[in-house]
């Protein structure tokens, strides 16, 4: 049986109204894809915590996550994630690299111009058609 895995995503939008994605780096699973930032959510933790704990390890700042956007459950190969995904404000700092190979802003029009991880996709639709 395959494991299932909670995930928080963030979908982080700067003053000029772009989304920020982060490319997943060749070493990473499901590598070479785009996604919204993000991680495992740990036992007996809550998402708002997780999201704000991943942003801040993974991307060096300090983000408020605020409402659940979208949430679905994908299956790869080897596992199955349950990808929450939601929308928060950057409170200090910039994102950096540390684990990712890219970070880009991008208006939401311009979202389907990258090849997104299979889970984000329904979260990205969901976010162009929100307009």
């Amino acid at each position: 049986m395959k494991k299932t895995i909670k995930v928080v995503a963030a979908i982080i939008e700067n003053e000029h109204k772009e989304v920020l994605c982060a490319l997943r780096s060749p070493e990473m699973s499901i590598a070479n894809m785009w996604e919204f930032p993000g991680g495992k959510v740990e036992k007996g933790e809550e998402l708002h915590t997780a999201l704000e704990r991943e942003i801040k390890e993974e991307f060096s700042c300090e983000i408020s996550a605020s409402v659940v956007f979208h949430e679905n459950i994908h299956e790869y190969d080897s596992f199955i994630i349950n990808l929450v995904a939601m929308k928060a404000k950057l409170v200090k700092g910039e994102p950096t690299l540390s684990e990712h190979s890219k970070l880009v802003w991008l208006k939401r029009e311009n979202l389907k111009s990258l090849v997104w991880a299979p889970a984000d996709i329904p979260a990205v639709e969901q976010l162009i058609e929100e307009v």
